[in-house]
């Protein structure tokens, strides 16, 4: 009799174990590690995240900037930290697809370091006028004084191999800009900060690379509206590091999902040009193999390489 209930509390508190609930996530502040500069686009979007995620985990959240290298620094400072669930990563298309064909020696893999959480924004690119042309008022005008002058008129970017620098590429191989020309005109920046320079009138936004007008700048004309056939644009991403615990993945989709419905981040977002946008894992990583290959292959034809 002994032995049956020795059997007996022996079974019940193995019960008693299983139906414990596993351990609370998250069990203390997350970072967001940021790869770029404060201020930036990037930092932007996840300042607002950060802001908007805190309520929802119940745990601080705060962004940490980890600029350099086209985003590389932030992104092996993420991939390295511990698969917790408390290090995030706002990774960006530079980042997750360009930096692969850009980089010869890169220190990690968008692959196969990372877990993705979900989609968070989609951002148009807009073409900009500098000063330098007080003549071209419109992108027709803008194309035919580039045409005319092939290798003169100057295209400034945020760096070799950067998406600013690919995004105008394509512009201009769209529009028959062959690249032996040595094609470099105004340039091509995230909208949201391209209307921002705009303001003072000595530049001027003369296109915008989106499907559609934007509310931030209803005038300018999409690339579709004067006929060319683009409307990429540069998109972020929350990632943890691979192996992260597929629980606290889910948990982390739900709550961007959630965080995404705050008016401040909405407003943030907005301010930008911005698009919120969600997704599950699966479409996030489905999108960054896509946008890899359309991006690879502008690197390759352009040679775009840091060495």
């Amino acid at each position: 009799m002994t032995t049956i209930c020795r059997r007996g509390l022996i079974g019940a508190c193995l019960g008693l174990s299983l139906a414990r609930p596993a351990l609370a996530f998250p069990e203390r502040s997350l970072r967001i590690i940021s790869p770029y500069n404060p201020g930036g686009l990037n930092d932007i979007v996840s300042r607002a995240m950060a802001q908007a995620l805190t309520p929802v985990l119940g745990q601080p959240v705060v962004v940490e900037n980890r600029p350099g290298a086209g985003g590389g620094v932030g992104a092996v400072a993420a991939a390295r930290a511990p698969a917790d669930g408390h290090t995030l990563f706002m990774g960006i298309v530079d980042t997750q697809a360009i930096n692969p064909f850009a980089y010869r020696n890169l220190a990690y893999d968008p692959d196969r370091d990372f877990a993705p959480i979900s989609l968070v924004s989609n951002v148009p690119f807009a073409v900009m006028v500098g000063p330098s042309q007080p003549r071209v008022k419109d992108f027709p005008a803008l194309v035919a004084a580039a045409k005319a002058a092939p290798g003169r008129l100057s295209f400034a970017s945020w760096g070799v191999a950067s998406t600013s620098h690919l995004a105008f590429e394509r512009i201009a191989r769209a529009v028959g800009l062959e690249r032996q020309d040595q094609t470099r005109f105004a340039t091509a920046l995230p909208a949201g900060g391209a209307e921002a320079l705009a303001r003072d009138g000595r530049t001027k936004v003369v296109a915008v690379v989106a499907p559609r007008r934007l509310e931030l700048m209803p005038a300018v004309p999409t690339m579709q509206e004067l006929g060319v056939d683009l409307s990429n644009g540069l998109w972020l991403g929350l990632y943890a590091p691979a192996r992260t615990p597929a629980a606290a993945i889910a948990r982390l989709n739900a709550a961007v999902a959630e965080a995404m419905r705050a008016p401040a981040f909405i407003a943030a977002l907005r301010s930008q040009a911005a698009v919120p946008e969600h997704s599950s894992p699966e479409v996030l990583a489905a999108l960054q193999r896509r946008e890899r290959d359309a991006w690879g292959e502008v690197v390759r034809a352009t040679g775009a390489i840091v060495e």
